[in-house]
């Protein structure tokens, strides 16, 4: 459990604090009279009649006081620590009117069967509001292998989308607005020659790449301590990301080419103040490459992007955005001296947590996604998914989609919470949990420094056994009924669960496997094989190994046929126990 920040902590955070803070010393201690005398007389008399619940806690396991005041917030200062939108140290959002004058980018994930099913899915859902595309692979492409391969029987399309090589992007993007439209795709180890894909279909339809916008999630580091989608080992994983940012910066104005992503970290059992300081350290791993490979910082920072969950503790999903900007906000601009002010910003998109969906009772769901999605709008998410009903049984069927898209349309237009900046700031509460929590992400990042750094603390285990740990806890509260989930452990139906899923059929696989085999058949062989050639050498070599992959995706050559190069050269990783 996290203890709370003393006195003499926030003192030592910035010396001579007083001279800034909202509240004068008088008045504090008045009120520190005045709250003593409610809990022995108001507080007192009405715990007698109606006991409080006691150990009250975050997931984080931050403990919640009774009531806030100005005393819990004695060392804020306006100036330092909220300040205005748009504005160092960006607590309040990175926009100055945020959401008043456009509001988030709604991007919802997509990705099943066929690349013709998930053009049509994309194409229904821009039909109605949607403002982003967010794609989703299928485990044999998230794993860098062909759809015929004998690893990948039986998971075509049933996680997302397949994608085996050019020709299914082609189909995959047919009649989109690639300049007018911004494009996610989650994809890590296979992550550049996917990217590749995109950028030669896009330019083969008259779509220049410096036009092109989108995110890439490329954030291989959290496939080591959650996800565990990785390939190759660390250190050349590391390198091929390295690859990406540095071609994005020099030939891709508009794209993001890493979206670092607590997302995976959460879902594998972290707590909030976890995924946010895991997820900075990540970033601050990418960004110590990037300056090793001789870019400047305010090169390619710009251009970083995070990638959040939002889980059921609404206050402390809020209080970790504001957090993670004002806390990503000062290591750029102090630690690493980031001059421009774009690169002290934390530009994220949020999903609704998926982990929190159950199978019972479904349409509660729908509630869950509900409250997690108003706490990333208050927290000022740049862009969000909403997660469906039917998630925690199969992939979303159309109708499912279409309530998690409304939810966020009802939310824009009908709740008025976008109608004013940062809403919930100056909160004694909010400010105070904000507080706390960017200071238990800042212990965090400092053991990781003592521990030797992120890839350090990848071979010792130590993000995976503090996340197991986590992730046990909150299921011991779970189990016993320290938390309540309704419908898992409380409020529990009978039920005959009778929620239309969607299926994968047989049919869409052999077409795929027919467009898979006619591209071998017609495509140059030998420009196939000599692209494979120039690409292995960039990879033994230090070159930047992108221009070689898109030569080779050019040429047709399947995504397993380049990321076997990439094995043979790197070799595969197996994880070392942890206990």
């Amino acid at each position: 459990m996290l203890e709370q920040r003393s006195p003499e902590t926030k003192e030592m955070k910035s010396p001579g604090a007083q001279q800034g803070t909202l509240f004068d010393k008088e008045t504090l201690e008045q009120l520190k009279v005045e709250r003593q005398q409610w809990e022995e007389t108001t507080v007192r008399k009405s715990q007698q009649r109606l006991p409080e619940r006691d150990n009250l806690i975050t997931t984080s396991g931050v403990p919640i006081d009774r009531v806030y005041t100005p005393q819990d917030n004695e060392w804020l200062d306006f100036d330092r620590d909220i300040g205005l939108p748009g504005e160092y140290p960006y607590t309040r959002g990175v926009q100055p009117t945020m959401y008043r004058a456009k509001p988030w980018t709604m991007r919802m994930f997509a990705g099943f069967g066929t690349a013709e099913d998930t053009n049509k899915r994309f194409k229904y859902l821009l039909s109605q509001g949607q403002t982003g595309l967010s794609t989703a692979f299928d485990m044999p492409t998230l794993y860098g292998y062909d759809t015929d391969h004998e690893l990948a029987a039986g998971e075509f399309g049933k996680c997302g989308v397949a994608v085996s090589s050019l020709a299914d992007m082609e189909v995959l993007f047919d009649g989109l607005p690639l300049d007018k439209i911004t494009t996610s795709m989650t994809i890590n180890s296979p992550a550049p020659v996917i990217w590749a894909m995109y950028i030669v279909n896009a330019e083969k339809r008259g779509f220049p790449m410096a036009s092109l916008g989108g995110t890439l999630q490329n954030d291989i580091l959290k496939e080591y301590s959650a996800q565990k989608e990785f390939l190759f080992p660390p250190e050349p994983s590391l390198r091929l990301v390295t690859d990406t940012i540095e071609f994005g910066t020099r030939n891709m104005p508009r794209w993001n080419t890493i979206s670092i992503s607590g997302y995976h970290i959460r879902e594998a059992g972290a707590t909030a103040v976890q995924e946010l300081a895991f997820t900075i350290a990540d970033g601050l791993a990418y960004v110590d490459a990037a300056l090793k490979r001789g870019l400047k910082i305010d090169e390619f920072a710009p251009r970083l992007s995070f990638f959040f969950d939002v889980h059921n503790d609404f206050f402390e999903e809020i209080a970790k955005f504001r957090a993670g900007r004002r806390l990503w906000a000062r290591l750029m601009r102090e630690r690493y001296g980031a001059k421009d002010p774009r690169s002290w910003l934390m530009r994220c998109h949020a999903q609704t947590a998926g982990v929190s969906l159950t199978a019972q009772q479904p349409d509660n769901n729908i509630m869950r996604t509900t409250i997690q999605a108003l706490a990333a709008v208050l927290g000022g998410t740049n862009s969000l998914h909403t997660n469906s009903l039917d998630e925690a049984l199969a992939l979303p069927t159309e109708k499912a989609v279409l309530i998690a898209l409304r939810t966020q349309q009802v939310i824009a237009h009908e709740s008025g919470v976008v109608n004013t900046v940062d809403p919930l700031g100056g909160s004694y509460f909010i400010e105070s949990l904000t507080d706390e929590t960017e200071r238990a992400a800042m212990d965090y990042l400092n053991r990781i420094d003592a521990l030797g750094g992120v890839l350090a603390c990848i071979l010792n285990g130590f993000f995976q056994r503090e996340i197991a740990e986590s992730a046990y806890r909150y299921q011991q509260e779970i189990d016993q009924h320290k938390r309540t989930i309704v419908g898992v452990n409380d409020y529990i139906m009978e039920e005959d669960i009778r929620v239309p899923t969607l299926y994968i059929d047989r049919v869409g696989e052999r077409a795929h496997l027919e467009r898979l085999n006619r591209v071998r058949r017609e495509r140059d062989n030998a420009a196939v094989k000599q692209s494979l050639e120039n690409l292995r050498r960039a990879a033994e070599g230090t070159e930047n190994t992108m221009p070689a992959i898109i030569e080779a995706v050019k040429a047709y050559a399947t995504l397993g046929e380049i990321m076997d190069v990439f094995r043979s050269v790197f070799g595969d990783y197996m994880e070392p126990a942890v206990f």
